[in-house]
């Protein structure tokens, strides 16, 4: 039941008399946040070497094709210009290279290294790592080093096309340029060695390196400190022949270098005492700088680039909090609802389990029906209510029907049921209206699309024999099931409304009355002041206030009300985006009582704090579950991805199935869980986030009218020969 709303006006024609469609602002919101975070996700993992990382090595192979002054040459390789020549550095010339940083943990050290020994170095780079730490590159540049480019992902350049050198280069470049402005003409090759191992291979790679304008630079002494041989070993494989040059290769990153760096403070001054100097590559062969300032577009470009990886950074940090946070409430939420739903069960199941003192309750309750346009489904409301097995009387209240609804009402002749026509004001207003010509105490209200079963009214009413229960919420179930996406729903209200209705029970900060099923003492609402329109959840509204006001709400599992759920996505959309953001006003409407003593207090830092953890947080952030999952099955790890992924399914599995035996439902709906958690379920997340999206831009959200079909006639539960009889029977 719903207010009317205000008919949008078409969109207009396009030149060509086509109608345009417009991308509905509810869709391409959440959808461009989605593409924002997956992009986030994949430049994090591109930088990574997650994405497009190759880490094949090819063996070696002959050298017939590779020129004989380069196999016998100098470690300085220049094919630039079609050239092929080799320079060596000059005798008592050491030129330190390290490969594969900066590293946040041992590049530091190995610059501290380098200052305390007065030492010049060559830093090959990665544009993963300079991308990630451009400080670090930044302060190799300061100290008076040279800097080398090593590609971007490190893979084996033999192995890839001229277009993916040319990209490997120019990200490394791109890196470099965003990192401290500069472009380098020096490259060392990944997996390289001296220039007497170059092969049939890794020449053609050279020469078009050369094409490019690059110099590349291998090496006359290798050091093996990836292997770790110790520090000795580090130094003798490092040391120079007797007075000449070497260019040596080390590692700044790539595993655990601290021989690396025990051995330079032990390396650079024996051969600094027998007259070697440690200079950088260019100083050691008097040559210009390899060096040039990027001025202009190309050091914009680099700056973006280096301020969106450290944004996919920080972005996915907080994403990885966010997803163990999701998993901690999951987990949290799972193990609070079986523990207390257990206990309620337990509790309100025993053979001497009384409500309250007045058990049990036998004084007849009013029972409200708002009715906004609900011809088809008003006439099964009421016959099913005239079957109740508790005196009653039923008031519907028409709240401006279009369609005839208070027409069928007093078409059907029927005893204690009376009509009351009103302007369309609202259902708040309607129910308020219903109210003031209650004649009972007890007061039911439900929605005109909604059948009871003959003992709802009675198991409602029940718990009332308590004195301090000031309203009962019903047990909400699905009528129209038969459809997967009534099966879904279905699912949803026995788990995740019932189940959690049991332990906001047992906590006594049960959040809503189910506008469906519910009753209420009517002192209770005088003394909160009826229903209000403060918000679009009207039923969330008045439950917070009654709990403030200091009044026990309660479940009651036997009082079932079977109601048409929603048979279309659009329709879908519409009821919870309403829910979502409704939920959002109650919950800001009663956010003083966080700060409030006596029965407010306590439900404001109780049940609030729950109720926006578990109905409002928790759904916000569980995108990230299969945010993450989409990037592990695309970019790995798949297997621990998947079992991941099913062993989160097996949790909701076990906790619907144990809802289900509560209920006393067949488990057969349970097949379609996994699709639920696939479809559903992100349709969910999308409401919610454009609830959120509503709620912090101040827009305001109209009642939406559902379409009714009529599809539920009467209670599952009720037999066929009963359905036909007591029509008329007087109610008493």
């Amino acid at each position: 039941m719903a207010s009317r709303t205000r008919r949008h006006r078409p969109a207009p024609p396009a030149p060509d008399g086509s109608r345009r469609r417009r991308v509905p602002m509810r869709l391409l919101l959440p959808s461009l946040v989605l593409v924002a975070l997956m992009a986030m996700l994949m430049l994090r993992g591109y930088v990574h070497s997650e994405i497009l990382a190759d880490h094949r090595v090819r063996p070696a192979v002959a050298k017939d094709k590779v020129p004989t002054e380069i196999l016998k040459g100098g470690p300085v390789i220049d094919t630039r210009s079609g050239r092929t020549t080799t320079l060596r550095v000059p005798d008592s010339s050491v030129v330190l290279t390290f490969d594969d940083g900066p590293d946040p943990e041992w590049t530091p050290k190995v610059l501290d290294a380098l200052k305390r020994n007065n030492a010049h170095a060559v830093f090959f780079i990665t544009g993963t790592m300079a991308s990630r730490y451009p400080d670090l590159v930044q302060r190799m540049v300061d100290e008076g080093h040279e800097i080398g480019l090593h590609t971007f992902n490190h893979p084996d350049l033999s192995y890839q096309s001229k277009k993916r050198i040319d990209w490997e280069l120019s990200q490394n470049q791109l890196a470099l340029a965003g990192s401290v402005g500069i472009r380098s003409s020096l490259f060392r090759p990944p997996y390289s060695s001296k220039s007497v191992h170059m092969d049939n291979n890794s020449w053609p790679v050279t020469e078009y390196i050369g094409s490019r304008g690059y110099i590349t630079i291998v090496n006359d002494a290798d050091s093996e400190d990836w292997r770790k041989p110790g520090v000795e070993q580090i130094i003798r494989n490092s040391m120079p022949k007797s007075g000449k040059g070497a260019i040596v290769l080390m590692h700044d990153s790539g595993g655990d270098r601290h021989q690396t760096v025990q051995a330079l403070d032990k390396f650079i001054p024996q051969l600094q005492r027998q007259g070697y100097e440690f200079q950088s590559l260019t100083e050691a062969l008097g040559a210009p700088s390899a060096h040039t300032q990027v001025t202009g577009l190309e050091l914009w470009k680099g700056k973006a680039w280096i301020f969106l990886v450290d944004a996919s950074d920080n972005i996915t940090a907080i994403l990885v909090v966010g997803l163990a946070a999701i998993g901690f409430l999951v987990i949290g939420r799972f193990g609070l609802m079986l523990l207390l739903s257990a206990i309620h069960a337990r509790r309100t199941r025993s053979r001497d389990f009384v409500w309250g003192p007045n058990a049990p309750v036998t004084e007849p309750a009013s029972v409200l029906v708002p009715a906004y346009n609900e011809a088809k489904c008003i006439e099964n409301t009421v016959r099913s209510l005239m079957r109740s097995e508790h005196p009653i009387e039923i008031i519907v209240i028409d709240d401006g029907s279009s369609d005839g609804t208070a027409r069928i009402v007093e078409g059907l002749g029927l005893p204690n049921v009376r009509v009351i026509r009103q302007l369309n004001a609202g259902k708040p207003a309607a129910l308020n209206r219903g109210l003031a010509n209650a004649r009972y105490d007890l007061v039911v209200m439900m929605d005109g699309d909604t059948v009871f079963e003959p003992a709802t009214v009675r198991e409602l009413v029940q718990p009332f024999a308590d004195p301090r229960v000031g309203a009962v919420a019903g047990n909400a179930k699905v009528g129209n099931k038969d459809t997967l996406i009534g099966a879904w729903q279905h699912i949803e209200y026995v788990m995740g409304f019932n189940l959690d209705r049991r332990m906001y029970d047992v906590l006594q900060c049960m959040p809503t009355i189910p506008g469906a099923v519910g009753a209420f003492r009517r002192s209770a609402l005088d003394r909160v002041g009826g229903m209000s329109d403060d918000t679009l959840a009207e039923d969330t509204d008045i439950t917070m206030a009654i709990h403030r006001d200091g009044w026990r709400v309660v479940y009651a599992e036997k009082a079932r009300a079977w109601t048409e759920a929603p048979e279309s996505v659009q329709q879908l959309w519409s009821q919870r985006y309403r829910w979502s953001y409704g939920t959002m006003q109650a919950i800001w409407k009663h956010r003083r009582a966080l700060v409030e003593g006596g029965p407010s207090g306590r439900f404001g830092r109780v049940g609030l704090p729950l109720v926006s953890l578990f109905m409002v947080l928790a759904p916000l952030l569980a995108p990230l579950i299969d945010v993450f999952l989409i990037y592990g099955l695309i970019f790995g790890p798949t297997e621990k991805t998947i079992l991941a992924w099913f062993g989160v399914l097996a949790i909701q599995a076990a906790c619907a199935a144990y809802a289900f035996i509560l209920d006393r439902e067949p488990l057969t709906p349970l097949i379609s869980l996994p699709l639920q958690q696939i479809l559903y379920r992100q349709l969910m997340y999308v409401v919610l986030l454009q609830s959120w999206i509503t709620a912090l831009t101040g827009g305001r959200l109209r009642w939406q009218k559902l379409r009714r079909k009529g599809g539920v006639s009467a209670p599952p539960t009720v037999p066929t020969q009963r359905r036909q009889i007591m029509d008329e029977r007087p109610v008493r």
